[in-house]
């Protein structure tokens, strides 16, 4: 155990990490990102916490930095060491579950995540005692202490709610197995014996309170454990569970009902769980829960019909509405809906309120408009009492969609007669969304609505309701009026007439000026999304020529949003200049200076604090697709991009901007590929840097770093020969190479050496390269690493001769390349996958069989096996297969608290083909074989009739037929 003054030192490190200067703080996280390594360190964070010298803040700062700590370093990735010892993985998992119960709520809660951070990894395989830690504190007793059960369950659910999002697997199955056999019954248990203490708690508010949030978590593990499929556990005790839900829905609890707060009390998330947990037995088990369900139909009916319009109800009400619309979209729960009466108080009494516009959505629409666009049309985990009665409306239409379209017709028709008498606007917004409710049949994200309801007359409605708030001339008057209209033409771009969609680029352009934020964002979404849409021959809608009459205005007024306070880094705003960028293209070229400088100065603004990743990213994105649109026909125009960039990406090299580096990285690698040959300048001066081990250390820097080295081997590999840069590059493929992680990035980088590279500035190390990658075939061999070696192999062959290949193979040891050619290419070779990967190897393979010399004398048993390999990687299935004991980690699954890698997509380019003068590798067997066979008269055909198998000998003469060739 560490000692007191180690303790002091680290108490005073973690209270500088809670310092008000900014360089303090830093300082003090960067020492203790410095000492992770450090034997005990996480040990002796967990000591703090029961150190009798340590403040409450003190207490805190060492659980929030041990929580981290453990989510950056606690998986173990193979190939690389681990910053945690075994020994203090042992005696944090002995120790962290009582530590945690015992602590206050503030560093429970942290250190319950951190249990869940170590489950993901340890649970159950590596710490089977943790469920049973966690159920010994379960047990039901007259003098349960509260708090802990509170952090028990609280745990679980941090731990077992994944079980929500994974994807079905027998590994899955059997974890759930484990978890159910060892906590369901000790969780029924405590549900039953917490009912219990209610009867008796009615007139005790803080004590049924406490009572209300533990079922609430027991009621959230409920759905977690029941997510996957039905357990044998739950169905046999399905009663024991549903009567006291319905009892919790139906009794009154006068005593939680808080009248003057605005947020949800124990009650309402009860409540609002067990909506959710009943939606679910509904949609998945309804055979089952059949029994059950009409009770629970009445119950919530009655519930959602006494529940005000309070914005504390607003989960409990939109869950409520959910349960409604899963029941009803059941075949053989519709008649439960059926009768006229039925349908008609749903949409008065249920559908109709949760659709108005109350005057706490108005607050929202102007007060916090970000949190009014994310649950209006982005779609947010908290579904709004709007979106759910929508569902409620769509739900009911699957069977009794020319009732529901009546019974609303004459809605919609009083709303819309209100406004024109009194301008009520509220009444035509209701209106609005009524009509976008019924009309919309289904819908995605990406392509808005694709089905509607045939009755609704769509281009009817927007002529006559929607066209005169998108057109009217006070473009501030009635702002959410304005929002609804162009959420309209957001929602139905893919039905409405495109002269009709086209007709809005006006009027939406001149929107981009409203003073409301949710209206200028919603104009510039709906111009993005407009320029996204395809005919029916799959081209797209609009041109840059339909833009070019709005090109200037458009532009001006995307970049006024920008100038808007609190829209400085509208993402919606950024992304349209991106797509508007990639549609207009080279019809951009005469306001690329204006551009790329209003672009640069948003960049130096928002790199001295990157705190919106999508605006982010959408600014870099705006920067490919402005290049990318002019490279191929005005270098001029890139030239002046790239002298608009360099200042600020040098700003962001300097101060080491993490988030920013791999995309700075991507755009350079974009400029780069459509430059011609020769690199110099700028580009050269900062070449040196890129290799710097620092850079390589972050894993989300490393794919883009990648591109950006293979982009200045392709255009100036004789610059970097002649810098004498051409070593260190080498030495960052062997970094790379020596990582289980990163070693498909090395061959990236060695693939295109091998392209572009000078034969004469590599020959004397390329026996070198080989030796290595022959080593780490022996250490660390993985699947992903042979397919890459194949690969590599096979292009050295293809650019620089088979006979060179054996040569230096045979080289570092006699008969290796025989060796590599039965283990490697006669055995994995139908492992590659990709088109570019497959051709490479079809090729050098190719190459080896017919022009390695060894291949028909010191080889020649190793001819016909390798033709076959070839053949079969031609005509047979790919073999995904990995072997058990294999398990490398792909970059993807890399864990840590980096910056990830985040691919732009202008930046993005298609893998090039080294071997293009080879149209079909087929072929060029064929013809290789018959060049060869006529080189050796007699010899090859010889060799093919009696080694090969009949399929592959039938495959064969195939390919020599079309290639109108046969072998001597």
């Amino acid at each position: 155990m560490a000692d007191a003054k180690q303790l002091e030192q680290l108490s005073q490190v973690l209270q500088y990490t809670l310092s008000a200067e900014k360089s303090e703080r830093k300082q003090a996280e960067s020492y203790l990102e410095s000492v992770e390594s450090t034997a005990n360190y996480g040990v002796l964070l967990l000591q703090i916490l029961t150190a009798s010298t340590a403040s409450d803040v003190i207490r805190t700062a060492a659980a929030v930095t041990f929580k981290n700590f453990v989510k950056r370093n606690w998986r173990v990735i193979e190939g690389e060491s681990s910053k945690i010892s075994d020994v203090d993985r042992d005696l944090i998992k002995t120790n962290i579950v009582q530590l945690m119960l015992n602590s206050p709520s503030s560093i429970q809660k942290q250190l319950s995540d951190a249990i869940s951070f170590i489950g993901r990894e340890d649970f159950p395989e590596k710490w089977k005692n943790l469920l049973g830690d966690l159920t010994h504190y379960m047990k039901v007793s007259d003098i349960m202490d509260l708090h802990i059960i509170n952090g028990v369950l609280q745990t679980a659910h941090s731990l077992f709610k994944r079980f929500r999002y994974e994807f079905k697997s027998q590994d899955l199955w059997v974890e759930l197995k484990f978890v159910l056999d060892n906590f369901a019954s000790p969780l029924l248990d405590l549900f039953e014996a917490m009912i219990c203490r209610i009867s008796s708690l009615l007139n005790n508010k803080k004590e049924l309170s406490m009572i209300f949030d533990i079922l609430t978590v027991i009621c959230k593990l409920f759905y977690t454990l029941n997510y996957q499929d039905l357990p044998e556990f739950f169905e046999d005790n399905m009663k024991r569970w549903m009567e006291p839900f319905h009892m919790l829905i139906v009794t009154p609890f006068d005593i939680l009902v808080d009248k003057d707060s605005d947020e949800p009390g124990p009650l309402e998330k009860i409540r609002s769980q067990i909506c959710d947990n009943v939606a679910l037995y509904a949609q998945k088990y309804d055979e089952e829960f059949q029994a059950f369900l009409p009770n629970f139909v009445q119950a919530i009916w009655n519930l959602l019909t006494s529940t005000g319009s309070n914005v504390k109800f607003d989960m409990l009400v939109s869950n409520a509405i959910q349960f409604l619309a899963s029941v009803c979209e059941r075949p053989h729960y519709k008649d439960l809906f059926s009768s006229p009466g039925t349908l008609q108080s749903i949409c008065q009494n249920v559908i109709v309120p949760n659709m108005l516009f109350r005057e706490a959505d108005e607050e929202l629409f102007e007060d916090n408009p970000e949190e009014y666009i994310r649950k209006d049309i982005e779609g947010s985990d908290l579904d709004t009492r709007r979106r759910s009665a929508s569902d409620l409306v769509r739900g009911l239409c699957k069977f009794y969609e020319k009732e529901v379209t009546d019974i609303f017709s004459q809605y919609v028709s009083a709303m819309l007669q209100q406004y024109v008498q009194n301008k009520n606007w509220k009444s035509k917004d209701t209106a609005i969304y009524i009509v976008t409710s019924i009309a919309a049949k289904k819908s995605t994200s990406k392509h808005g609505t694709t089905d509607t309801n045939s009755l609704v007359n769509l281009d009817g409605f927007f002529n006559e309701q929607i066209a005169p708030d998108l057109v009217s001339s006070n473009i501030d008057e009635y702002p959410v009026l304005k929002a609804d209209a162009v959420k309209y033409v957001i929602t139905f771009r893919n039905i409405l007439s495109r002269d009709l969609l086209y007709s809005c680029f006006l009027p939406l352009t001149r929107l981009l000026t409203s003073k409301s934020k949710v209206v200028h964002s919603y104009a510039a979404n709906a111009i993005e999304r407009l320029l996204t849409i395809k005919s029916s021959t799959g081209v797209p809608a609009f041109t840059g020529n339909d833009l070019m009459p709005y090109r200037d205005t458009l532009f001006m007024n995307l970049f006024l949003v920008l100038e808007t306070p609190g829209s400085l880094e509208n993402e919606y705003a950024i992304k349209a200049i991106m797509r508007v960028c990639t549609v207009v293209q080279e019809g951009i070229a005469p306001l690329v200076p204006v551009i790329i400088s209003k672009l640069s100065e948003k960049l130096k603004e928002v790199c001295k604090n990157p705190s919106k990743p999508q605006f982010n990213h959408y600014l870099f994105e705006s920067i490919c697709s402005l290049i990318r649109g002019l490279g191929s026909v005005n270098q001029t125009a890139v030239s002046t991009i790239e002298e608009a960039l360099f200042p600020v990406f040098q700003i962001i090299l300097q101060t080491d901007v993490t988030e920013f580096l791999s995309y700075v990285f991507q755009v350079l690698s974009l400029a780069l590929e459509l430059r011609g040959e020769g690199v110099k300048g700028p580009y050269m001066d900062l070449f040196p840097m890129l290799l710097t081990p620092v850079l390589w250390e972050r894993q989300g820097n490393v794919p883009a770093l990648r591109k950006l080295l293979q982009a200045y081997v392709k255009r100036g590999a004789n610059e970097i020969v002649s810098t004498g840069t051409l070593m260190p590059l080498l030495g960052v493929f062997q970094k790379l190479i020596a990582s289980r992680t990163n070693d498909h990035e090395g061959f990236y980088i060695l693939g295109s050496i091998v392209e572009y590279v000078p034969w004469a500035a590599m020959e004397a190390n390329y026996k070198q390269i080989f030796m290595l990658l022959f080593q780490r075939l022996q250490t660390s061999k993985t699947t992903k690493y042979v397919k890459g070696f194949l690969v590599f192999v096979s292009l050295f062959s293809g650019k620089h001769t088979s006979n060179v290949l054996q040569t230096i193979i045979d080289g570092i040891q006699p008969k290796l390349f025989g060796m590599m050619v039965e283990k490697l290419f006669v055995a994995d070779l139908q492992k590659i996958s990709g088109n570019i990967e497959r051709k490479i190897c079809a090729v050098g393979v190719t190459k080896i069989l017919t022009e390695a010399s060894a291949m028909l004398t010191e080889y020649q048993d190793k001819w016909v096996p390798l033709l076959q390999a070839l053949i079969g990687l031609f005509e047979l299935p790919e073999d995904d297969t990995i072997p058990d004991d294999e398990h490398f980690i792909d970059v993807e699954d890399t864990a840590g608290y980096q910056t990830a890698f985040s691919q732009l997509a202008f930046a993005n380019k298609k893998d090039q083909d080294p071997f293009q003068e080879i149209p079909d590798p087929k072929e060029y067997l064929a013809k290789q074989l018959y060049r060869l066979s006529h080189s050796q008269p007699g010899k090859i055909s010889v060799l093919v009739s009696k080694g090969l198998n009949p399929d592959a000998t039938r495959f064969l003469q195939g390919y020599l037929s079309r290639a109108q060739v046969q072998l001597a």
